[in-house]
Order: C-alpha cells, then sequence, then structure tokens
C-alpha cells in the first residue's frame, strides 16, 4: 500500500510509527528534600503545571532527548531522538535512531526530524524517497496529531499537553542529572490541552483528542526551581487501524542546556519529495 506524503493519515500514522517510533526510559534518581511536601509544591501543582509551556517560551531554547516505547500484541518497538528546539518560533531539529529491520537487515538507521507549526520533515525516510529529498507531513492530518508518528513528541507540545492537567499531585523532590526538581504525577485531558493551548499546538493536540483510544493522557514531570520543565513522560493509548487491539505508547522527552543556539532552515519546495511513499 501507498499514501502521499501529503494525506498521511490513521492507519499510516501507525505505520509510520511502527518504523519509527519507541523509545528509552530516562529515570530520575535522587532523594526527598527538606521541608513537607505542601511547602515545596507550592499551593497547587496543577497551577504550576499549566506555566509549564510559558516558561519554556520564555526560557527560549534547549538541547532535547527524547525517547519512545510502542507495545502491541507483545512486540515491542524502542527508539531514541537528540537534538535541539527553539521553543518561542516553535522549530526544532532531531536526529531519529531507528530500530533495526525485519532480522536486521538495515540496521539501525538514522532520520533526520524537523519539527515545525502544524509541519513534520523528514529526512532518510527511506522506502523510495531519494537520499537528498525532505518528506513533509502535515501534522492537523494525522490521528495522533503527531504526537507518536515521528517517533518523538515535540517538546512544546510535550508542554502544552500539561496545560489539559486536570488533576496532579506532588510526588517530592529529586535530582535528574545533577539538577533539583519537583515530581508531579497527574493526568491531562487531550481535549481540554486542544483548547487551551498556544495557535501552534491546538490542531495537533485537537487531533491527538479525536484520534487517541481515549483523551486521558496520564503524566510524570520533572519541573526544576524555576518551573522549567526537565522531564515529562506522558502514556498515550490509541486505537491500531492495521490490526485489532490498542497501542501503548510511553513518550519521554528530557531538556537540558537552556539557551543553547538553535538554527533550523526548513526545506524549499524543491527539496520536498512529491512522490509516494510506500508502507512498510
Amino acid at each position: 500500500m501507498v499514501e502521499r506524503q501529503q494525506r498521511l493519515t490513521g492507519g499510516t500514522a501507525v505505520a509510520v510509527t511502527a518504523g519509527v517510533a519507541a523509545g528509552v526510559v530516562f529515570c530520575a534518581t535522587g532523594c526527598a528534600g527538606g521541608g513537607t511536601v505542601a511547602q515545596e509544591a507550592g499551593p497547587d501543582p496543577v497551577g504550576v503545571l499549566h506555566r509549564a509551556a510559558g516558561t519554556l517560551v520564555r526560557e527560549g531554547s534547549s538541547k532535547a532527548r527524547t525517547s519512545m516505547e510502542m507495545a502491541s500484541g507483545g512486540t515491542r518497538v524502542t527508539i531514541r531522538g537528540e537534538g535541539l528546539y527553539d521553543f518561542r518560533n516553535r522549530r526544532g531539529r532531531l536526529r531519529v535512531l531507528l530500530p533495526p529491520g525485519p532480522e536486521g537487515v538495515e540496521g539501525h538507521r538514522r532520520i533526520t526530524e524537523l519539527l515545525a507549526p502544524g509541519a513534520l520533515y523528514m529526512k532518510n525516510r527511506g522506502a523510495g524517497v531519494p537520499a537528498d529529498k525532505w518528506v513533509r507531513v502535515d501534522t492537523a492530518t494525522l490521528s495522533d496529531g503527531n504526537l507518536v508518528t515521528g517517533g518523538a513528541t515535540d517538546p512544546l507540545a510535550a508542554a502544552e499537553l500539561l496545560r489539559g492537567a486536570r488533576t496532579a499531585t506532588y510526588v517530592g523532590r529529586t535530582e535528574l542529572a545533577g539538577t533539583a526538581v519537583r515530581h508531579y504525577r497527574g493526568t491531562a485531558d487531550l481535549a481540554v490541552a486542544a483548547r487551551v493551548a498556544s495557535a501552534g499546538s491546538r490542531g495537533a493536540l485537537g487531533a491527538a483528542a479525536k484520534g487517541f483510544a481515549t483523551a486521558e493522557v496520564p503524566f510524570d514531570a520533572y519541573l526544576d526551581d524555576q518551573g522549567r520543565m526537565r522531564k515529562v513522560r506522558h502514556r498515550f493509548s490509541f486505537v491500531n487501524d492495521r490490526h485489532e487491539g490498542t497501542v501503548a505508547v510511553a513518550s519521554t522527552t528530557l531538556l537540558f542546556d537552556f539557551g543553547a543556539p538553535v538554527r533550523v532552515r526548513l526545506p524549499g519546495a524543491g527539496d520536498i519529495y512529491a512522490g509516494k511513499i510506500a508502507e512498510r
């Protein structure tokens, strides 16, 4: 089966995910800090999480590591990504490492991804795409809003999803890569997040709210003392259109080196592949 790159939807999103999605969980370690939980967390954990995305925009940029795990029918697919993200301009660049193909024929293949408002660009996509061409996907047409399809959740979208937090509790203080952080756990509602998100995230989150098996997304978020999101882990669930059953996806985003310079040049029209892409 083939699909035009401009209309990757439904089952194709799952197919791309199978080839591009998975993860490695980055675990925080440490011990509880002094004082009571209520004093450390502040009076309103939900309010703190709602402000996380705005804090990142004011911060400007950071480096990012992403990971994803997808499990379906006893099969687990894993992938990792690393790159930079400009929160003010909503642009990022990631290098995503795919798992080996069937019987390890292709080995580990790297895909370069560019993230932009409403679009995902992929290079070295394979499946008949010339090596010097990019594949462009309109994220609003994806049933998951590209929270899963690209194998990495857009870092700002991951923070915007926390705007939909309806319940949250403060777990305690811990340490992440040498930085003291506050750990929060709760559940976000995709539909609520889509309504209150910034214009750049609204379409993608709205698509995900309709496309996932449930709009409720459990999460664990880690914020530093400046309110900057250092790590977030979302657990998504969606119905696999190609095979019966629900697919469980755990997506983790890790942010560090805030203020790192980021320059992302989007491909011109002549650099984008306009042919057909074979499903894998």
